[in-house]
């Protein structure tokens, strides 16, 4: 599949902050709208603390990072929000037909609940906001379900490529992110069998797992493809790949090879000369 890399290539274009008011307010709203009356998706709501017995994928990324500009007490705050938040996830159990949102559970993120100012990305540039930080924990969740037979039916890639690849594990763009309610992160179990969603805050990491009432027979490989980085006419760079997945089978044998998604960002530092080798974590 071939990508189609104009695009993005538009200029960037602010909006003014009426218009964001306004957009944000309406398509909030269409969310609540939906959530009430959609009755075509049944939303998971079920929280076990038993485990089911077979663990499907788990992964962990680190709570701390050093970050240029940006202030250590925002990445404390994320800390307690990430805690909050898995309070409100952990054990979740998707049944065959059930569909996980990532909003529905969590909630609004507001004072009154005891949610902190996080780091915010809003348009390539950090702000501090309540609930910032959360989009670690839906990263967290995507690249998992990425592992699992689950269907991901919702997901929303970043506009701006912020941080360089240095020490990076994943490939770029298999994050997802989340802003209430309106991004949401939706994955849905269209499996005969049942799916449970553990989550939890280390010392020094963000932890999960999916598991499964049965063995999963098959492996994932999560990679690349058709990477580019690209400047536009209006002088910056932008950064263009696909996001597929290979499955084995028990034996190793490849039996699929698909694509996941497509990612093009706005990159918000100056592109090296020459590019490294990227690890991709599976």
């Amino acid at each position: 599949m071939a990508l189609h890399y104009h695009f993005q290539t538009r200029r960037p274009v602010p909006r003014s902050n009426i218009r964001m008011f306004l957009g944000k307010l309406y398509f909030t709203w269409r969310r609540y709208f939906r959530w009430i009356f959609n009755r075509s998706i049944r939303y998971a709501s079920t929280l076990k603390k038993s485990e089911l017995p077979h663990i499907v994928v788990s992964h962990k990324t680190p709570l701390y990072r050093r970050l240029r500009n940006v202030d250590m007490w925002l990445q404390e705050n994320k800390i307690t929000n990430l805690r909050l938040a898995c309070g409100k996830i952990n054990g979740i159990t998707l049944k065959p037909g059930e569909t996980f949102s990532f909003w529905r559970l969590v909630g609004k993120p507001t004072k009154a609940k005891g949610f902190l100012e996080g780091m915010v990305l809003t348009n390539g540039s950090f702000t501090a906001g309540v609930g910032g930080g959360l989009c670690q924990f839906s990263n967290l969740i995507y690249w998992m379900a990425l592992h699992t037979p689950l269907t991901v039916t919702e997901r929303w890639r970043h506009t701006h490529d912020v941080f360089p690849d240095a020490n990076r594990t994943q490939p770029f763009g298999s994050g997802a992110t989340v802003v209430y309610n309106y991004v949401d992160l939706q994955i849905k179990n269209n499996t005969p069998y049942e799916y449970q969603l553990k989550v939890s805050v280390g010392d020094n990491d963000l932890e999960g797992e999916w598991r499964c009432e049965q063995p999963c027979p098959f492996r994932y490989q999560i990679y690349e493809s058709e990477h580019l980085i690209k400047q536009e006419w209006w002088g910056g760079y932008m950064r263009h790949n696909a996001i597929r997945r290979s499955v084995l089978d028990i034996n190793d044998n490849k039996i699929a090879d698909d694509f996941v998604t497509e990612n093009h960002a706005i990159m918000m530092y100056e592109p090296l000369l020459g590019e490294g080798t990227k690890n991709v974590q599976e």
